[in-house]
């Protein structure tokens, strides 16, 4: 079993042959490269997205596509293709690997181009926008859904959204990497990070929620990446009258949490056991096996209403 936590997987000897599309075309594995001078290559300058094939289709895409594109303005970046190009490009190479119903994970990544030199300045750049797509078959572990998470909060913060914004999805993500690695050391399937404040934040790959009192508390998100399972757990749970505060609280808050989970794309709700050796449940507690519900049918409802794209009118 490959990875770890809420990104554990079954590896799929299949991966070895995928095709992978850079700039439109496929090329297989060993064959997909990019220019050493590349943006994202030299300095983690670009954007990106990872999806997940349900039933076929792609996942909330159209939060990822939004998302994508309000990253790359942000940073003054043209994507140049069209949201339908783009479409059209993940299930082209998607259709190209025969995955067709479930088990793919996608990563979709855009820099902003091959540079003439090395150097931060993007006026030294001379190609359109980088756009690669990497499918894989990749299934969470099936325990993942009840193995209780074993968290550590490390020293690594989330900083300032005037220092580099936390809510942008970009390739540098040597912060959450420093998180991670201490977490690894201490024996913790993941990193929760605090803010600047000292309040709870989110985790180095995920987002956090703990439940109290029949509530589910999550950061206010100033923090923390825009997560789109984020924002579908919290649209799930309210239309379901459970009660989300997007709120400042501590690890006080936290170590006396009647449970505690993660969302991300990949796994989805993730339940939490312990937080820094504070265990807060030996086994899945019943509202996150709601949330796991909810969140499902959500996504069910999500990829019934969208077609692909050679199915469009």
């Amino acid at each position: 079993m490959e990875g770890k936590g809420t990104h554990s997987y079954i590896p799929d000897p299949r991966n070895a042959g995928i095709m992978i599309d850079v700039n439109g075309t496929h090329f297989p594995r060993d064959e997909a490269k990019v220019s050493v001078f590349d943006s994202g290559f030299m300095l983690g300058d670009g954007v990106w997205e990872g999806l997940r094939l349900h039933q076929g289709r792609l996942a909330f895409l159209d939060r990822h596509f939004d998302r994508l594109w309000r990253g790359a303005k942000t940073i003054a970046m043209d994507l140049g293709v069209s949201r339908e190009e783009l479409e059209r490009r993940l299930y082209a190479v998607l259709d190209a690997n025969g995955m067709t119903e479930d088990g793919a994970h996608v990563r979709l990544m855009v820099t902003r181009g091959v540079r003439s030199t090395p150097y931060q300045d993007p006026r030294v750049v001379i190609s359109p926008a980088t756009i690669v797509i990497i499918p894989e078959w990749k299934e969470p572990a099936p325990e993942t859904a009840t193995r209780m998470l074993d968290l550590f909060t490390v020293h690594v913060r989330r900083g300032y959204p005037d220092v580099q914004d936390p809510m942008l999805n970009s390739h540098s993500k040597l912060n959450c990497i420093t998180a991670c690695i201490q977490a690894t050391q201490a024996g913790a399937d993941e990193a929760l990070m605090l803010d600047p404040h000292g309040f709870v934040a989110t985790c180095n790959s995920t987002h956090f929620f703990i439940a109290r009192d029949g509530e589910i508390w999550t950061s206010t998100g100033d923090y923390c990446l825009d997560g789109i399972t984020r924002g579908a757990v919290i649209e799930a749970a309210r239309g379901a009258g459970i009660t989300v505060r997007e709120r400042n609280f501590s690890l006080t808050h936290v170590y006396g949490a009647d449970e505690a989970f993660t969302t991300g794309t990949f796994a989805g709700v993730a339940p939490v056991g312990t937080v820094d050796g504070r265990l807060l449940g030996t086994e899945r507690g019943p509202m996150v096996e709601r949330l796991q519900r909810l969140y499902l049918e959500l996504l069910a409802n999500d990829v019934k209403g969208r077609a692909r794209p050679q199915e469009k009118a």
